[in-house]
């Protein structure tokens, strides 16, 4: 179950990627616009404001996340799905998807099938995060893999994809025929430490890779989890000045569709 608050608990530093991968999106006038992967509303809201006179749509599989979006932007028209089932209108000129394919097995082949579908022309803009290999998810793969967790935890956990740099998806979608700007950033959050409560770093993790690890422990057991994984990730990311340096990688690729490699996107 997703929980939009915990989601929400570092809102800024989530956003912001958003934000930088909408800035490279060149549309002026779209018809459609479709936020995959829509979370609480609050970044689809922001579609609205830059294209107010486009459809706006967003899509997610939570129904708590969906019951959020609705409250937060009730002019745009929201609803629980699954992104691998999603098929594109013949008027979706943009299509955003933020944060989310990292979470869909296979998804290289569901871009290959958006970049087919979609009209020539459209947009298709993904961000996903590149932080596989960071110290959050080894601690977090080397806790899962002790005997105590082995089995209910291993399983949950999601296997980094074959090709996550921007060099990979820039081949794939102009492969697919399109024309692509494709890019890499590591932002360095600086998470406030407070000396009562959880490492900033856990209670990052508690809105996204933890989630189906607290869905699948009774509460005993995910105390004694969290409680392992904590101690890790205070060693991985040391408290300084009241503050923990949290780098995170992320991929970002804008391509539009129907063009020729020679074309500017």
């Amino acid at each position: 179950m997703w929980d939009p608050t915990t989601y929400l608990r570092y809102g800024d530093e989530r956003s912001r990627p958003f934000h930088d991968l909408l800035a490279r999106v060149p549309a002026q006038r779209p018809r459609a616009v479709v936020d995959l992967g829509c979370g609480p509303g609050n970044l689809t809201a922001t579609l609205a404001q830059r294209w107010p006179d486009s459809r706006v749509a967003g899509l997610d599989s939570s129904p708590e996340m969906i019951d959020r979006a609705a409250a937060t932007a009730p002019g745009i028209r929201f609803a629980v799905g699954d992104v691998r089932h999603w098929r594109p209108a013949s008027d979706v000129d943009v299509v955003v998807s933020n944060a989310v394919l990292q979470w869909v097995p296979g998804h290289r082949e569901l871009l290959t099938r958006w970049v087919r579908e979609l009209p020539a022309g459209a947009r298709l803009a993904v961000q996903v995060p590149g932080n596989f290999d960071a110290p959050s998810h080894r601690a977090l793969r080397e806790v899962a893999d002790r005997p105590a967790w082995r089995a209910d935890v291993a399983p949950l956990l999601r296997r980094p994809p074959a090709d996550d740099t921007a060099v990979g998806y820039a081949e794939l979608v102009t492969g697919a025929g399109c024309v692509v700007d494709a890019w890499e950033t590591t932002y360095v959050h600086l998470l406030p430490a407070r000396a009562d409560a959880d490492h900033p770093v856990l209670s990052w993790l508690e809105g996204t890779a933890l989630r189906p690890i607290r869905a699948a422990l009774d509460a005993d057991r995910w105390s004694d989890f969290r409680a392992e994984l904590g101690v890790r990730l205070a060693e991985a990311y040391p408290v300084r000045h009241a503050q923990v340096h949290f780098p995170f990688r992320r991929v970002f690729f804008v391509a539009r569709t129907g063009a020729r490699a020679e074309e500017n996107l």
